[in-house]
């Protein structure tokens, strides 16, 4: 299994590639290790020293860190990963669900205005984000 590894625009995160999806559908932050609960991999990212929050996308693993160098703690996150992958475990713990999109309401008459502002998210917005290591969606 070979992982890559992307840096972001802030130095404190960077972006975690397996090669294969890591959530279906949705998004899920973990900003706490209480929080990191709720999935098996997000528990043992947090055993890492310095690791201080972890955030799933479609097909990357965001790990945010405290302190330290990147050189010294991404060997451990990349083994996590992959002993992860390989264990063929499930990302979550029963009953955990990602963040699903909440069900739209807007007036009828708007309809022209949020298929423009849906399209300027997914073409210009949710790409940066992306490359931050996070996700936006209407």
């Amino acid at each position: 299994m070979f992982i890559q590894t992307e840096a972001t625009p802030n130095p404190a995160t960077m972006k975690f590639l397996p090669g294969r999806a890591v959530l279906e559908s949705g998004t899920l932050d973990m900003p706490t290790r209480e929080v990191a609960a709720q999935s098996p991999l997000a528990e043992r990212l947090f055993d890492i020293p310095n690791v201080a929050g972890v955030f799933f996308g479609s097909d990357f693993i965001s790990v945010t860190k405290t302190d330290g160098e990147w050189q010294q703690i991404k060997p451990a996150i990349l083994g996590a990963i992959m002993e992860h992958y390989m264990s063929g475990a499930a990302l979550l713990a029963s009953g955990a669900e990602p963040a699903a999109a909440d069900d739209e309401f807007f007036d009828a008459s708007d309809a022209d205005t949020v298929a423009t502002i849906k399209d300027l998210i997914e073409t210009r917005v949710r790409p940066a984000v992306a490359g931050d290591g996070g996700d936006i969606t209407f």
